[in-house]
């Protein structure tokens, strides 16, 4: 579980989704993406019972105590701290994802030792690719805003050492290509989840081949969001009800959206049908996500 509209351990029933995967599957791998910023710990430990050694919480903390909150806005260090010592306590697998920013760089090795201590099963140092743009230009900065749309944090750009490897490889696509558009209109895709063999479900229960395309139905900065290309594809299969996971995977296979989005790469350019959050997420010259983790 990973939320494109929220963090999973706000829902209602969570847990209880968790417990019907496992009754179903219990050889089923069960993982968890949180800012940990809820709950008490008589349910982080349920959690962790639940998933057990078959699965892990990934905590995504984006540094400690005077610093994590100026990115996860509202989270207070008292209740990550609770989740993360009650979930590993309970004998929960757990990993911590920390995001790296100029505020919070100098705590790098300290959060990674703290980890250690705590028990997690590794540390991993994200080089966030939050600065990378879909134009020939990197964001020096990004202003961040709760939801009053009052200015809250500038989050700015670490240290060279920390950056996402994209940012300095997107000089030499704009140089071949002549800028980013002309590269996403060209540049063949490998998608990611059709190599795993995944599939998506969103909070509404639709069915989708990614949280990359699923997500581009609902962007805030949209008055429509409808503009967004996925929803042609959603249209030409017969609108969201036929994506519905509830009424079957098999219908929805049935009903084209994943031929549909593949047969778009196929075209010419994004201005005449092929999919561009395709090309942005799995191109195969340039590749923001999978940086971070280098």
């Amino acid at each position: 579980m990973c939320g494109n509209l929220g963090d999973a351990i706000v829902a209602e029933d969570t847990l209880e989704i968790f417990e019907l995967f496992r009754y179903q599957n219990p050889n089923i791998h069960l993982s968890l993406n949180t800012n940990a910023g809820a709950r008490d710990h008589v349910w982080w430990q349920s959690l962790a019972k639940v998933i057990g050694k078959n699965g892990h919480v990934i905590f995504s903390v984006d540094g400690l105590e005077d610093t994590n909150h100026l990115y996860r806005q509202n989270v207070q260090w008292a209740k990550v701290e609770q989740a993360m010592d009650s979930y590993i306590s309970g004998g929960g697998r757990a990993r911590w994802d920390f995001l790296i920013f100029e505020h919070n760089q100098h705590q790098v090795e300290q959060a990674e030792k703290i980890a250690k201590q705590k028990g997690f099963e590794k540390f991993v140092a994200k080089k966030t690719g939050r600065f990378v743009t879909t134009t020939s230009d990197a964001k020096q900065s990004h202003q961040a805003k709760n939801r009053k749309g009052e200015d809250t944090t500038e989050l700015k750009k670490p240290d060279e050492q920390y950056q996402n490897a994209a940012l300095k490889k997107q000089k030499s696509i704009v140089d071949k290509y002549g800028s980013m558009d002309a590269y996403y209109d060209a540049v063949p895709i490998r998608c990611k989840v059709a190599e795993s063999k995944s599939i998506y479900v969103s909070a509404e229960g639709l069915v989708l081949p990614c949280c990359w395309t699923s997500g581009r139905m609902y962007k805030w900065w949209h008055k429509d969001p409808r503009v967004e290309q996925i929803w042609q594809h959603i249209d030409a299969v017969g609108g969201k009800s036929v994506l519905d996971g509830r009424q079957g995977l098999e219908n929805v296979f049935d009903s084209g959206i994943f031929d549909s989005i593949q047969s778009s790469w196929n075209k010419s350019s994004c201005q005449n049908g092929k999919l561009k959050v395709c090309s942005m997420k799995c191109g195969v010259e340039w590749d923001p996500y999978t940086e971070q983790f280098k």
